[in-house]
């Protein structure tokens, strides 16, 4: 029987894009390589660096902070492999969960590498190497992303490691450096900086986390700065030295612009220089598939591809590379193919840094407003001014918001702060509304909140927030 779709990935967007289209009564098979199903969000990504960030970070305040609070939790110390045992329990048990949500939607699972052969047509090698091929109506490719590569540094997923190699080292070095100040250097490099470890972090850029609001950028890298981080702006990391087995790496950069080479010792080296569509050897030479120069496949507004009836997702494609994007893109193509109205707003994706504290946005950063011309208005409240988070000593970090300046409405809202990944949805579904800061600013919010800050925010573009 020929399917009605085949999904060609299990990562988030693959295998919500395949329960959403067997919930509206299509005929749908998913195939994914790896024996587990989640892809690289739950295997080796977010799930396992989010368990990680979290053991860590308790590690920290119960040795730095629980006696503030006049819980004596002396002689505080870790173990490693449990705390390896801790995430790697989280991620068991959550890819565990998708495979039920395969049968209880009665999903058919393929385990093989899908490659696409022509319109409606896969070829699917499995385990063992034998190769098959099955037909489907329509074709979904998630393949999502792979670390990208950086000339001059050889990775061996031992010292020196991409985010995947980073999240199972078997002791604390003494010393990383990360190439790349993005979000995944950011987070793992903070969980072995709780844990012990000097994290140096080498960025080419001017600012750390590229694209973020400058303003909020400098703020986190003063915040890291103080955790113990250094960082090297303006740098380009020029080769990584092995040397003599059992002595430290060496790491070679100079000033992006020109200048003398320095060194650095390290004995774990992450290399975090971002990531790359996984399409290589998705799709056979004549199968007529698209891309771009950077290898992610082109699509149309209804994610349909150069191929009649193949769709593309997630990371495969332009955009942002977040397991939400992702999930949301796979709903809207499985309405599509149902006969429904399939949407993604792209410009209200909401980021967060899973760090301590947390950075949150969505929309507009000021940079972006400037560059547009567009006339707007900033409001801000900083955390210190928040009774919950004084009552939690979490009070580094602010809520800003940018406004149109006639309209009021809300163009772009950046946190730092305690659990602000939690905090800016409020401002998604606003802005979804297309409301304006005083629509917020006139919504009553619970008292001792943490989400009081994001009121507080938008009261600023007002007559003034009322507890600052």
């Amino acid at each position: 029987m020929a399917l009605d779709v085949a999904v060609v990935g299990a990562g988030p967007g693959g295998y919500v894009c395949a329960i959403r289209a067997a919930q509206l009564g299509l005929l749908v098979a998913i195939i994914e390589s790896r024996e587990t199903l989640g892809g690289t969000c739950l295997n080796v990504g977010c799930i396992p660096s989010k368990a990680l960030l979290h053991a860590s970070q308790a590690y920290r305040d119960a040795g730095a902070h629980f006696a503030d609070m006049g819980v004596l939790a002396d002689g505080v110390r870790f173990d490693l492999d449990r705390m390896m045992d801790y995430k790697d329990a989280q991620v068991a048990g959550l890819t565990d969960g998708v495979a039920f949500l395969m049968k209880k939607n009665k999903i058919e699972r393929i385990r093989g590498r899908a490659r696409l052969v022509d319109s409606g047509k896969l070829a699917i090698t499995g385990p063992d190497g034998a190769e098959t091929e099955r037909e489907a109506s329509n074709i979904v490719l998630a393949p999502g992303s792979v670390p990208a590569t950086l000339p001059g540094v050889e990775v061996d997923e031992k010292r020196v490691v991409t985010s995947t190699g980073a999240l199972d080292l078997e002791c604390v070095p003494e010393r990383m450096t990360v190439i790349g100040g993005g979000v995944i250097g950011l987070e793992l490099g903070s969980v072995w900086s709780r844990l012990g470890a000097q994290v140096t972090v080498i960025e080419y850029l001017d600012e750390i986390v590229p694209g973020t609001d400058l303003e909020i950028a400098k703020t986190f890298r003063r915040v890291l700065s103080g955790q113990g981080l250094k960082f090297h702006l303006k740098s380009a990391v020029q080769r990584v030295d092995a040397g003599v087995e059992g002595e430290p790496l060496t790491v070679r950069y100079a000033p992006r612009d020109g200048g003398d080479e320095t060194s650095l010792p390290a004995d774990v080296v992450m290399v975090s220089t971002g990531r790359r569509a996984a399409t290589e050897g998705l799709a056979a030479a004549g199968a007529g598939l698209n891309l771009d120069e950077g290898g992610r496949i082109l699509v149309d507004r209804h994610w349909q591809t150069s191929v009649p009836g193949v769709y593309a997702i997630g990371d495969a494609i332009a955009g942002p590379m977040l397991a939400h994007k992702a999930e949301d893109e796979g709903i809207a193509v499985a309405e599509s193919l149902a006969g429904q109205a399939g949407h993604v707003n792209l410009e209200l994706i909401p980021s967060v840094i899973y760090t301590e504290p947390e950075v949150a946005a969505v929309g507009r950063t000021e940079e972006q407003l400037k560059e547009e011309g567009r006339a707007y208005r900033v409001g801000k409240f900083p955390f210190a001014a928040n009774a919950r988070a004084k009552s939690r000593g979490a009070t580094g970090g602010m809520v800003k918001v940018l406004a149109d300046a006639a309209t009021d409405r809300v163009l772009g809202v950046h946190v730092i702060g305690p659990e602000a990944g939690e905090l800016i949805h409020e401002y998604c579904v606003a802005m979804e509304f297309g409301a304006a800061a005083e629509d917020v600013a006139r919504t009553c919010h619970a008292h001792p909140t943490l989400s009081e800050a994001m009121r507080e925010a938008a009261l600023a573009l007002g007559d003034g927030p009322i507890h600052a």
